[in-house]
């Protein structure tokens, strides 16, 4: 995700003059093609994320459209009242990217564990939340990260996840969910990198004979409503998977649409991070086992729902 990252922002640069990145002291190596092609548009702010995110804000309100990048919670909760009170109260253009979402630097420890960021982010008025599943659903949505006015936040895993598509995502939309499997018997609804998991899940469910569907959310903010609710009103449940807490993140966000049906539906089952901080440490693929989102566990509480 974080190659096609650089490439779809180059690729924007080329474009559009008012494309502008601000790293965070990382990023060597990955983002070199772009400071050697755009070295006007780049620089690095160091390990001052408050200050990058003020300077991001400024040049914003100066007609630039900003990206700002650092790992997991470092672009995120370091500068929030930044974000708060500088970009997304006046509608700035600044893009903050989230390399790392969830446990991808599981062995680093909880400062870099990025699982409350979704909530939070969310929780922001003025702020769209877009959360890619692969590269191919990065792509499609980083148009969209340029386009919609405002503060924005992308939350990416790190490098090397495969495509899950068989071609690129056209004409994406704000909000659309991207259907993998259609079913009858549920759904399951996925956000962010844990996509993976929850394929090998679903394919495995139906390889038993269970038709469950898939769907994908590469925007968390703002949602497809009157999707999800069509779906809800058509299902006996809804399971949501996010390499995150579930207060407040993408499953809270199904449960809030579905809330407002007024009327039967189905049940929403959330599968993620269980209101708490990791106190281990480990590789992405151990904390997923260890918390229970992992695509074996999605199976066994999917299979409760049957």
């Amino acid at each position: 995700m974080r190659d096609a990252f650089t490439k779809a922002l180059a690729a924007l640069a080329r474009e559009h003059e008012d494309v502008y990145l601000i790293t965070g002291d990382l990023g060597f190596g990955v983002l070199t093609p772009f400071k050697n092609e755009f070295p006007e548009k780049y620089l690095n702010a160091g390990i001052a994320e408050q200050a990058m995110t003020g300077v991001a804000a400024g040049m914003a309100l100066e007609g630039r459209t900003v990206f700002t990048y650092s790992i997991g919670n470092f672009p995120t909760l370091r500068p929030l009242e930044q974000i708060r009170n500088d970009c997304a109260y006046h509608h700035a253009n600044v893009k903050i990217v989230c390399v790392g979402g969830g446990f991808v630097y599981g062995a680093l420890g909880m400062s870099h564990h990025a699982t409350e960021d979704v909530a939070i982010m969310r929780a922001l008025p003025n702020v769209t939340v877009f959360s890619p599943g692969d590269p191919y659903e990065v792509e499609a949505v980083m148009p969209l990260v340029y386009e919609t006015p405002g503060t924005c936040y992308l939350r990416l895993g790190r490098g090397g996840e495969p495509r899950f598509y068989s071609a690129p995502i056209q004409n994406y939309k704000l909000g659309q969910a991207i259907e993998v499997y259609a079913g009858k018997e549920g759904a399951v609804f996925s956000t962010g990198g844990i996509l993976g998991e929850c394929k090998k899940a679903v394919e495995a469910l139906r390889e038993d004979g269970h038709d469950i569907g898939l769907y994908s959310f590469p925007t968390v903010k703002p949602l497809d409503k009157a999707f999800v609710q069509k779906l809800a009103a058509e299902l006996p449940f809804i399971a949501t998977v996010e390499e995150h807490n579930i207060v407040g993140g993408f499953g809270s966000a199904i449960c809030e649409i579905t809330a407002q049906m007024g009327e039967k539906h189905a049940k929403v089952e959330l599968i993620g991070m269980a209101d708490c901080y990791s106190a281990i440490v480990g590789s992405q693929d151990y904390l997923r086992n260890y918390y229970g989102f992992d695509s074996g566990h999605i199976i066994k509480r999917i299979a409760t729902l049957l």
